[in-house]
């Protein structure tokens, strides 16, 4: 545990560039060799426009960076927080604990939130317009969600008391586990069912990207299930039945033009609202 410490609490920025790349770099080669589902789109017509959103989510999360470091910071230095409040534990289940109360409210809660809110939803519905979910689609966010999710994180960091290593184990991990449950790919099913029970699965998050109620409105983990199982947000669908995308937005000028999809949190015209 000292050197995942050791390492995570200087890694360098070259270094996670390589796992964000090197992640969409593999799954992208395993879905194009042996898809999940054969679209018939233009793979890097749309890669481009996806790609677009994930440098925003990258420039966003960069110049917004010093606010994480100093809310970790203050944490350890004033001994606030969650983690800081338990008694001492072993450095792997204090890890365990961080990691998931991290996710909890850094990508559970805010992701929760995003569904339910209106305003909210008109922002994250850019990543639910996608009819040909793989490995771009991970960081398709709308410049507009990418800060909301930013601001969760520092919330969650603030309200935890994570480390500064933790924090970027915690980005590692989450950057991982999106592109693995949005990858392109399928596991054996007996596989995915028995990850489900612990990270979330391809299958699992799929779901939560079938174009129309109850199913988008569910499944809204990113590493770790237990929180849509504990809060009864779980769903499951079988593969043969999945429609990507979200009903108000299945038209093709809708959901894979840039321009449009820039617009679409303020367009009046148009119901966003799922």
């Amino acid at each position: 545990m000292n050197v995942i410490i050791s390492y995570f609490s200087s890694i360098p920025s070259s270094h996670r560039a390589i796992i964000l790349a090197g992640g969409i770099t593999f799954f992208w080669l395993i879905e194009s060799a042996i898809p999940f589902i054969k679209f018939n789109y233009n793979k890097w017509q749309h890669a481009r426009i996806n790609i677009f959103f994930t440098l925003t989510t990258v420039i966003v999360n960069f110049a917004l960076a010093v606010f994480i470091f100093k809310t970790a910071n203050w944490t350890t230095e004033t001994q606030f927080g969650i983690l800081n409040w338990l008694p001492t534990m072993n450095p792997w289940f204090f890890a365990i604990v961080g990691l998931l109360l991290l996710d909890l409210i850094g990508a559970y809660l805010v992701h929760l939130i995003e569904h339910k809110v209106k305003f909210l939803w008109r922002f994250h519905l850019i990543h639910h317009t996608d009819t040909w979910i793989d490995i771009t689609t991970a960081n398709r966010h709308h410049p507009g969600e990418s800060v909301l999710r930013f601001v969760f994180t520092i919330v969650g960091v603030f309200i935890v008391g994570a480390p500064m290593w933790m924090v970027f184990l915690y980005q590692t991990l989450s950057v991982v586990a999106t592109q693995f449950n949005h990858a392109n790919i399928v596991l054996p099913k007996r596989l995915d069912v028995f990850l489900s029970y612990f990270i979330v699965s391809p299958d699992m998050h799929k779901v939560h990207h079938h174009y129309v109620l109850p199913y988008t409105d569910c499944n809204y983990g990113n590493i770790f299930s237990i929180w849509d199982r504990l809060f009864g947000t779980y769903m499951t669908l079988d593969r043969e039945k999945l429609i990507y995308g979200v009903d108000t937005h299945m038209k093709p000028e809708e959901h894979n033009r840039l321009t449009n999809l820039l617009r679409i949190p303020f367009q009046k015209n148009k119901n966003t609202i799922h």
